[in-house]
């Protein structure tokens, strides 16, 4: 797990249409932070599944969350909705960052704007790997975010509509 797999895509080709040729199903768990080229598109239509983390809904909260706009992400699952590309969206529940019940309302709002969405989860927010920042010497940027109760993935779940 960790780093993304598009960053690889001349290799994802040449794998993928492999594994096609053997019936094997092909999964790709990305950011969706990556401009779709020709190459990402062709792997893409190599691809059975898309794990999606959408990392905030709202593109200033995002640029201040992971630095980056919301943007390519967007509009990666924009395309991968066209194309009926099957979506696993993903939402890392982040208290005091990913939580607030109006973002979580437009998240479910966009959900429902793509047809190939299969399943939507919230994946709750863990600090297991603070110990690798801190060990390459980088400051924790969430050091003292709490990890969210079963009450807050609850809550967040009602608000999606999911269970």
């Amino acid at each position: 797990t960790g780093g993304e797999p598009l960053l690889q895509v001349k290799f994802l080709i040449e794998l993928f249409s492999k594994l096609k040729k053997e019936g094997i199903h092909t999964c790709i768990d990305t950011s969706g932070m990556v401009a779709l080229t020709d190459d990402i598109k062709k792997v893409l239509s190599l691809t059975d599944l898309v794990l999606l983390d959408i990392k905030h809904i709202d593109n200033e909260k995002c640029k201040n969350l992971v630095g980056k706009s919301n943007k390519l992400e967007l509009e990666f699952a924009r395309y991968l909705s066209e194309n009926d590309i099957p979506i696993w969206i993903r939402q890392v529940l982040i208290p005091g960052y990913t939580d607030d019940e109006k973002d979580l309302l437009k998240l479910k709002d966009f959900i429902a704007s793509l047809r190939s969405v299969q399943k939507v989860e919230i994946l709750p927010y863990h600090d297991m790997g603070k110990y690798k920042w801190k060990a390459l010497g980088f400051k924790y940027e969430l050091e003292n975010v709490p990890i969210p109760t079963d009450e807050d993935v609850q809550k967040a779940k009602e608000t999606l509509g999911i269970s």
